[in-house]
């Protein structure tokens, strides 16, 4: 028998004791804060839910973003931001000790890489054992992907923070790594281990970093796949927010349902009961 809309939502209020948050077409757009944002992240506070912050974005370090969220009026610090450098990091040391990373990454995030040797990858004559792929931009031209293209040939494993299609910006949608990552895959014949969003690990790493248990735990971000549905696979309540990069067309063809749909993320604390 169906449960009614009110059992469950009783249901959820009585299970959830702790929440993952995207950032980027979650609470911002290009770190702007979206409407009734911060306000919602204060009654989660006020209302002592533990709470972290997942983000793919690779652009920014992780004390760069706690500075940008809390000068826009967000109560977060550093130690709330788990990104997939600081995952991919934490992979390269347990999975590849030593070894020589050639990082292809728009933006700076070395101090997010911590105990991870990096070389430049347009230095082609020097070895490289694994190509790491950050977030795709300016970096990511031709001469850039040619010269990982040629590292992989040469033996170097493939690591990718994440496999996002696109995000949002102030000016529409743009073009993020996996618009790329399948070509080399393809064209090097190798098949990338993807740290960040979906992998299953970073939402173990997630939970573990707030001591808290995959049922009474939910997840809220705009990407129906890589936040949501990665999110339900592993257990996690999953609720898509229709901003950022969330597109219906997106959303009619996904390979799965939501347990929820909220127009913003200023919906969630009512969701909650917060």
């Amino acid at each position: 028998m169906r449960r009614s809309r009110k059992s469950a939502t009783v249901d959820l209020v009585e299970r959830i004791g702790a929440v993952l948050i995207d950032i980027d077409g979650v609470l911002t757009v290009d770190w702007q804060p979206l409407p009734g944002a911060v306000a919602a992240m204060e009654r989660l506070r006020a209302a002592g839910l533990p709470l972290a912050l997942v983000t793919n974005t690779t652009s920014r370090t992780r004390a760069e973003m706690a500075a940008k969220l809390a000068g826009a009026g967000f109560p977060v610090g550093q130690d709330d931001i788990l990104t997939a450098p600081a995952v991919t990091a934490a992979y390269l040391r347990e999975h590849c000790p030593g070894a020589r990373c050639a990082l292809l990454n728009s933006g700076d995030v070395g101090e997010d890489l911590a105990g991870v040797t990096l070389v430049d990858p347009a230095d082609e004559g020097a070895p490289v054992d694994v190509v790491v792929l950050g977030g795709a931009g300016e970096a990511f031209g031709y001469a850039a992907l040619n010269a990982v293209f040629r590292h992989l040939q040469g033996g170097a494993r493939l690591i990718a923070m994440h496999r996002n299609l696109y995000w949002r910006t102030a000016q529409g949608l743009d073009l993020d790594t996996g618009a790329f990552l399948p070509g080399l895959e393809r064209a090097a014949r190798v098949e990338a281990v993807v740290t960040g969003k979906p992998a299953e690990a970073f939402y173990a790493t997630a939970l573990a970093h707030l001591g808290a248990g995959a049922s009474g735990t939910l997840m809220v971000g705009d990407d129906i796949e890589t936040d949501v549905l990665a999110a339900q696979r592993f257990g996690i309540t999953g609720v898509l927010v229709r901003t950022g990069k969330y597109l219906p067309e997106t959303h009619r063809s996904a390979s799965g349902t939501p347990d929820h749909v909220l127009d913003s993320f200023a919906d969630l604390p009512t969701l909650l009961g917060k």
